[in-house]
């Protein structure tokens, strides 16, 4: 599982996307799984990064699965209309 950092605004979000993307393509299966538990700081660039990995997985043939993204990015999503992007597959269909 791919682990995003405890913080994620757009200080961090260029060299989070340059990590992340070659992860991604690399990724072993068609899920790609990615941990957003352990982020505390964010703005909504972490929302820009997440959606990037999407494409990149999308691109790969394989699916983004977000896991433990913190309520106020989730509520972000929301907002943005973007929330359903961004599958958990602990979440009821």
């Amino acid at each position: 599982m791919l682990q995003l950092p405890r913080e994620l605004t757009y200080r961090q979000a260029r060299s989070c996307l340059v990590q992340l993307r070659p992860q991604v393509q690399a990724f072993d299966g068609a899920q790609v799984r990615v941990d957003a538990s352990g982020v505390e700081v964010f703005d909504s660039a972490a929302l820009a990064v997440l959606l990037a990995c999407r494409r990149t997985a999308k691109a790969a043939d394989k699916q983004l699965v977000v896991v433990g993204l913190p309520q106020g990015l989730q509520s972000m999503a929301a907002l943005y209309g973007v929330d359903g992007l961004l599958t958990d597959a602990s979440s009821p269909s």
